[in-house]
């Protein structure tokens, strides 16, 4: 490697390695005002100036590569007075205020060190304050135009909220809006972090104090699985700052990562165990709680067998509490009754993509993002449910990349796009056909690919002949000639990547749908390659690894089937697992009304408030004898429903893994201790299975000897050891200790061998149809600011930055049905009502409609209709047929 001499150092440098990162990696902490790792290095501020013999003057060593030979001079005395002077130039009018009240930013310690703060004489200017945000406190006084706020908006959010006005002495920033609150600001925090010197700064750190210990940990919200920084002082969480190495997150967070934690310590958290007597809650000993819950789940199994008890996992706890939740039910209670939130959401992912690629999960790493030249968005709305993720697609978007988005909103994305097309709810398979169908006839396919890798190619090509560009633009209401551009753009601007959310999966098709999805992967050669594969985009932390620790009815631990991998397991846990068929969420509450089952354990699930056609889902629970509610707040089933509540603890305060989409695994660590009386899910398992005669296997010291075990029983996770990821994720397979472990599958093969076979599947329209009674079809889905059954977020600020569900109306509709913004209007369906306020929007068009559904008080799934995906059996939330009834006025019911 060359070599340079750095203040008398001989140091080996990488190429293209700076100056500036060679003395940061020498432990020199050279000030820099104008420097932030993430962005372009440009030398503003002049702080970092180093001299380089054989150079006239001074270079800056944050732009200034190294090179061989080269000799640097970082502290001498010229350079230490030169940088007196750049700091006065800076501090202009500064408050001195300012330097007292947070003298945790890096602009004032500089400050402090170069004895600089008893020039100060200014006072804070009202007029540059905007205390308008309820995270981020503007006080522009403070500003000293470094711009590193402007840059890292547009170069990492792209947001391009923070904007230069006025010239030479009279330049200043400002939001884009009337204040930051009204601007196109999404809350990330990225310039509060990279600010130096508290002009942006958070209200939290302001409130309780700069942060006194770091844990570096994983974000509990969507399944992106950004790492971060939990700064905790006396007890509590004060700041949450993105690692600025994380892989997948690389430095950035967004606005739930970064500051929705306040539910932690939300003041109706539950933290004693709790029995519901005479209908009325009372706290009880753990000791208590924990033989209440065993007697009942014995007395239940006794009395009508094993099967007639259901554990459910959860998407937001550990990959190892999960792994103990599927190892209770199969080995405790003996029954294969066990799943998770995987089946209402990502299940027909997982069907479709093993059926057709052999492994049932993402193809791809995040990395590849910034390697295609061609994104694929199908039924995901990117920027708001996974944003650090679509943050960095609209980035590769700026730099040239081409987008088709298939939505039948308008997003944030589809307007990047280079070509939107929004079909009717539901009617993607045809959208997907015809452009099977364009590549095939206009031999846009990849060849060579089709010939080594892909099977079934003529029974495929008879199977979508019917569906020209001109018939599927009947069925989906888009064009013809937009579907040719979209394939001929996919299929030839390569490399190209899909990514898809529950906008094609919670359909009754949404299997078939993944599965057409995916053919097009195959005719253009799309995976296994840099930049690009099939990619869903999972909605919790946690969803990918709870169900790929085996809590799913027919598949056990690394998503192995049951029959194939029963013995391994028999051996591992010292036990015959249990033969019967078991039943997946939807099924469990069929039988629980038909009568037959009758105990549920709900782990970090509210089911009553996240299920479909809500009045179906309660006639379950008043059939069941025994619900069992382990979660950190009184959630709609416990309250309806529940007979006992465990009180877990949460992300923040336990150890263990999460899983995200890209099948990477990763650290969450204890930041804090548990709250009150509450105990890790896995603890509470192990207590339960212990109370029930099974404590020899469920005697764990910790999360890592749970893991450990997991690795037993998973050979491709047998590599992934707690060792391992404390220097970072691994992505599975990683079958060994010396296994770097797999950011791309299909590069050679699949795993049922060298070819993949095209899925020829056919489409049906949904029974869910507009009628002259329910004449608009309702789409639901999440917004940025709020995370499923609010739970956690409607306990944070963010309730402010989006109080409750609104319905979004066309322009169109709502001029004709009388409806104003923000009017509360009924939503009427087959299958119940909600109330709402009404937001015109042109995002959805004429005769759909589109809500959230994070509010209870709106509880939006007394809507959704009963229909299932034929594969998983997920539910349909995305079409259901509505009326709209004016509160005021009367009804008003014609599209």
């Amino acid at each position: 490697m060359p070599t340079a001499i750095i203040d008398g150092h001989t140091y080996e440098f990488r190429p293209g390695q700076t100056i500036l990162e060679a003395l940061r990696a020498l432990g020199t902490d050279l000030p820099s005002a104008c420097y932030d790792p993430r962005l372009e290095p440009y030398g503003a501020c002049r702080l970092c100036l180093v001299e380089v013999e054989g150079r006239p003057h001074p270079a800056a060593a944050c732009n200034t590569p190294l090179q061989e030979g080269m000799v640097v001079r970082s502290r001498t005395p010229a350079l230490e007075e030169n940088r007196k002077s750049e700091f006065r130039f800076l501090l202009g009018h500064y408050p001195k205020e300012a330097v007292e009240k947070q003298p945790y930013e890096p602009f004032h310690q500089r400050l402090q060190g170069y004895g600089l703060v008893e020039g100060l004489e200014a006072a804070p200017d009202p007029a540059l304050q905007d205390f308008s945000h309820p995270y981020l406190r503007v006080d522009l006084s403070q500003c000293i135009l470094c711009y590193r706020c402007v840059r890292i908006c547009e170069d990492v959010q792209g947001q391009f909220v923070w904007q230069a006005f006025g010239k030479e002495h009279q330049t200043h920033l400002q939001p884009s809006g009337p204040s930051l609150l009204e601007s196109a600001c999404v809350s990330c925090g990225a310039c509060a972090d990279t600010c130096p010197t508290g002009a942006i700064d958070d209200w939290s750190v302001l409130e309780l104090g700069a942060p006194t210990a770091w844990t570096r940990s994983t974000c509990p919200y969507c399944g992106v699985g950004c790492e971060f920084l939990v700064g905790t002082r006396d007890g509590k969480i004060t700041q949450i700052k993105p690692a600025l190495d994380a892989p997948v997150n690389k430095g950035h967070l967004c606005v739930k990562g970064r500051y929705a934690f306040a539910y932690n310590d939300a003041p109706d958290r539950v933290s004693r165990p709790m029995i519901r007597r005479g209908g009325e809650w009372q706290p009880v000993s753990w000791e208590e709680a924990i033989a209440f819950v065993a007697g009942e789940l014995s007395r239940i199994r006794e009395a009508r067998g094993p099967d007639s008890i259901g554990v459910l996992g959860s998407a937001r706890a550990t990959n190892e509490e999960n792994y103990l939740a599927q190892k209770f039910a199969r080995v405790v209670v003996g029954s294969n009754n066990v799943d998770c939130c995987a089946r209402v959401c990502h299940a027909p992912s997982a069907v479709a993509l093993a059926r057709v690629f052999g492994t049932g999960a993402a193809t791809s790493a995040f990395d590849d993002i910034e390697l295609a030249q061609t994104f694929l968005l199908a039924g995901t709305n990117a920027t708001e449910n996974h944003p650090v993720v679509g943050a960095r697609i609209k980035q590769a978007k700026r730099r040239g990349a081409r987008l088709i988005v298939v939505d039948p909103r308008k997003t944030e994305l589809a307007r990047w796009a280079d070509i939107h097309l929004a079909p009717h709810p539901g009617t993607d398979i045809p959208l997907f056909h015809a452009m099977a169908r364009v590549i095939l006839e206009e031999n846009l396919t990849d060849p060579a690919f089709l010939a080594e890798r892909v099977e079934g190619l003529e029974a495929f090509r008879a199977a979508v002949e019917e569906w020209t560009p001109e018939h599927a633009a009947e069925v989906c209401g888009v064009s013809a000639e937009a579907i040719r551009q979209a394939a001929r753009l996919y299929a030839t601007h390569k490399p190209s990547i899909c990514f898809h959310g529950l906008g094609l999966t919670e359909h009754h098709q949404g299997s078939e749908t993944v599965m057409a999805l995916a053919n097009l992967a195959l005719l253009t050669g799309n995976v296994g390659k840099p930049g690009t594969g099939e990619n869903p985009l999972r909605g919790q932390n946690n969803v990918q690894g709870s169900a790929h620790m085996g809590c799913e009815p027919n598949t056990l631990t690394g998503s192995q089937l049951l029959p194939k991998a029963r013995a391994r397991f028999e051996e591992v846990w010292g036990c015959p697992l249990p033969t019967a068929k078991g039943l997946n969420l939807m099924q469990m509450l069929d039988a629980a009304r038909e009568g037959a089952l009758k105990a549920l354990w709900l782990v970090g699930y509210d089911v009553l408030l996240s299920n479909p056609d809500a009045a179906r889902t309660a006639e379950a629970f008043e059939k069941l004898e025994l619900v069992v509610v382990q979660d950190l707040f009184m959630n709609e089933s416990a309250r309806a429903y529940g007979h006992v509540f465990l009180p877990a603890a949460s992300n923040f305060e336990k150890d263990g893994t999460f899983m995200n989409s890209e099948r990477r695994i990763q650290r969450i660590r204890r930041a804090l201790p548990p709250a009150g009386d509450s105990r890790p899910d896995w603890q509470i398992l192990c207590d339960v299975a212990r109370a029930m005669g099974q404590g020899e296997r469920f005697a764990f010291e910790g999360p890592e000897a749970i893991w450990d075990e997991v690795r037993a029983v998973w050979p491709g996770g047998a590599g992934i050891s707690y060792a391992r990821l404390e220097h970072g994720g691994l992505q599975w397979p990683c079958p060994s200790l010396d296994h770097p472990g797999t950011p791309r599958l299909h590069a050679q093969s699949f795993p049922m061998g060298p070819k993949a076979t095209l899925a020829a599947v056919p489409y049906l329209p949904s029974a869910e149809q507009p009628s002259p009674e329910y004449p608009f079809l309702l789409i639901t889905g999440r917004t940025l600011y709020a995370f499923n059954a609010g739970t956690m977020t409607a306990r944070t600020p963010n309730a402010r930055l989006y109080p409750t569900d609104r319905l979004e109306v066309s322009p169109a509709d709502a001029g004709r049905l009388g409806l104003r913004e923000g009017e509360k209007v009924r939503v009427v369906s087959p299958y119940g009502q909600a109330t709402l306020p009404a937001h015109l929007s042109d995002r959805v068009k004429p005769g759909e409609l589109f809500s959230t559904f994070h509010d209870p008080a709106v509880f939006i799934n007394r809507l959704t209709n009963p229909h299932r995906d034929r594969y998983a059996l997920t539910p349909e939330y995305k079409r259901t047929a509505v009326r709209l009834e004016k509160l005021s006025v009367g009804v008003a019911n014609s599209p």
